[in-house]
């Protein structure tokens, strides 16, 4: 019998994309609608409307997930001889060497590069965005088993009380029920006194620290998108949408990072304790642990391409320090030595609590991330209560050993790489400013994660470009721009769309540099002549 299945679909209506149609339908429109077929080093292709590959030099680089480019052979000879071995990749509770490699690999650069015998355990999962959630419930987790020993050790201080109070060796004293607000005609001598006044403290302090944790991010951060770390992120478009889902974050400017200690002075959290002083039971307050961690990026990719300083970075660590609150730095986009150091952080001596790592860490290939966790912070009952099904499979791990052998070979070659193109890249976009400052506004980054900050076109003369920039799509329009007339494939950064970021891999070549400089050098004698034709392809 024929199945008649298909006849829910007549023939006669046109298919409907059902993945991200709206997505689709919006880079069509901006000239980003091409299927890349082929792709190596920093040469990505597609194929034109004769069949004909077109090469384009990819710039964008996965938005930093490219360090080693496009199909690296040696990944991808990893990643043939393991599917080839038959290994399997999911055997979870087992031994799994690949991974614990990373993680002593991982532990042993970090110590290499910011001068500490100290390890960092490696804490594996699947994406940028969940390597965030891994940091932010391990740092919950930590704050919640400290507050938890805060109030054990309060119990016992009631409990040596009373015994004080019951062997006469102590009474409860006038300022201690002061202390709680008990009125005259509610105070007691003896063991009833002191059972009031235990009562009362239980009480103040259960209403005290059920203030939910306080977390810190810097303004301009991104740090992914899923329930957590949305509110870590400061783009309201994104975040406000699901503010409702968990505690938000609080932001600090990175310009004026003495903020940090100000808001830790402002918002430290206290609870009340009892001491048996001399022949008094006195109430006396001290501190317990309400800030959950504090998260950064040392440059801020989405918000626009933006460094730390070293001078905030050494404020940030006094006041963290002092106020006894964790430092999470997002190595997402900047680490794998993308600056021209593994960890960015390490150029301006941001020494974290946690670290957190992705993109580049699968060599294009594989989908991986690790949370780094400080020696000292380090919970192992974490491993019972946070697990995933896909973290630190055989297949990822595999390349990402194979990723961090690449990087390190050659006493880091890969990192001077880094470092060289970096210099020769901005010392172009430098040349630019220069020949064009109604045009060009700002260079900013370091190694191979730069960004080229334009003037705003809000008020341009031509109405191409001045629609553009009002309709908040101003480097898409450039993006486009570069990928339909030059072959330069590149994009802004999410909450500065006047920026474009610049991320290739470390293959880099002359002539793919060259290229990039004449295209960028005709785009900005189109925006300071404002030939909107031109900057629209006619």
């Amino acid at each position: 019998m024929a199945s008649d299945r298909t006849s829910a679909f007549p023939e006669s209506e046109p298919e409907t994309e059902l993945a991200d149609p709206m997505m689709l339908q919006w880079l069509g429109s901006l000239g980003f609608g091409v299927e890349y077929v082929r792709g190596g080093g920093n040469t990505l292709h597609f194929l034109d409307g004769a069949g004909e590959e077109i090469p384009v030099i990819d710039f964008a680089g996965g938005y930093g997930s490219l360090i080693l480019g496009h199909n690296h052979p040696d990944i991808v000879r990893a990643a043939r001889d393991f599917l080839d071995s038959g290994s399997p990749v999911l055997a979870q509770g087992s031994l799994q060497p690949a991974a614990s490699e990373v993680a002593k690999t991982l532990s042993a650069i970090a110590q290499r590069e910011f001068g500490a015998s100290e390890p960092y355990f490696s804490v594996f999962s699947n994406s940028g965005a969940e390597s965030i959630e891994v940091a932010l419930k391990h740092a919950e987790f930590d704050r919640v088993l400290a507050l938890r020993a805060v109030t054990e050790e309060i119990a016992r201080h009631l409990d040596e009380a009373r015994t004080a109070v019951r062997d006469g060796l102590a009474e409860v004293t006038a300022p201690a029920f002061d202390a709680l607000g008990v009125v005259a005609q509610d105070r007691a001598a003896g063991a009833a006194g002191f059972e009031r006044l235990a009562a009362a403290v239980r009480a103040e302090n259960a209403r005290r620290t059920a203030r939910p944790p306080l977390f810190l991010a810097l303004k301009g951060s991104f740090h992914g998108k899923l329930v957590g770390s949305v509110q870590l992120t400061y783009n309201a478009a994104y975040r406000e949408p699901f503010a409702a889902l968990a505690p938000p974050a609080r932001f600090i400017d990175v310009d004026r990072p003495e903020a940090l200690r100000e808001l830790f002075e402002r918002e430290r959290g206290t609870v009340l304790d009892v001491v048996v002083d001399g022949g008094g039971i006195a109430v006396v307050e001290r501190s317990f642990p309400v800030f959950g961690a504090f998260f950064c990026e040392v440059i801020q990719g989405e918000g626009g391409i933006r460094e730390m300083t070293p001078e905030a970075a050494r404020e940030i660590e006094r006041a963290c320090s002092a106020a006894g609150c964790p430092v999470v730095v997002d190595e997402i986009q900047s680490g794998m030595g993308r600056t021209g150091a593994f960890f960015a952080s390490s150029r301006i001596g941001l020494r974290a609590d946690y670290y957190t790592l992705a993109k580049s860490l699968g060599g294009g290939i594989a989908k991986t991330a690790v949370t780094l966790v400080r020696g000292r912070r380090y919970r192992p009952e974490f491993e019972l209560v946070h697990t995933s099904t896909f973290a630190k499979d055989t297949f990822s791990s595999t390349i990402a050993l194979r990723v961090l052998e690449l990087l390190e070979a050659d006493e880091g070659r890969a990192y001077r790489l880094a470092r060289e193109w970096g210099e020769r890249l901005t010392a172009m976009f430098t040349a630019l400013r220069g020949e064009f400052p109604g045009v060009v506004k700002d260079v900013r980054g370091a190694g191979l994660m730069l960004g080229l900050e334009f003037h705003d076109q809000s008020g341009a003369q031509a109405p191409q470009i001045r629609a553009a920039a009002r309709a908040g799509v101003f480097g898409y329009a450039v993006s486009g721009y570069l990928l339909t007339a030059h072959r330069i494939r590149t994009f802004p950064t999410a909450s500065a769309v006047h920026t474009l970021r610049f991320e290739p891999s470390v293959l880099l070549t002359e002539a793919e540099v060259s290229r990039l400089g004449e295209a960028l050098r005709t785009l900005c004698q189109i925006l300071r002549d404002q030939d909107g034709r031109a900057f629209t392809g006619g």
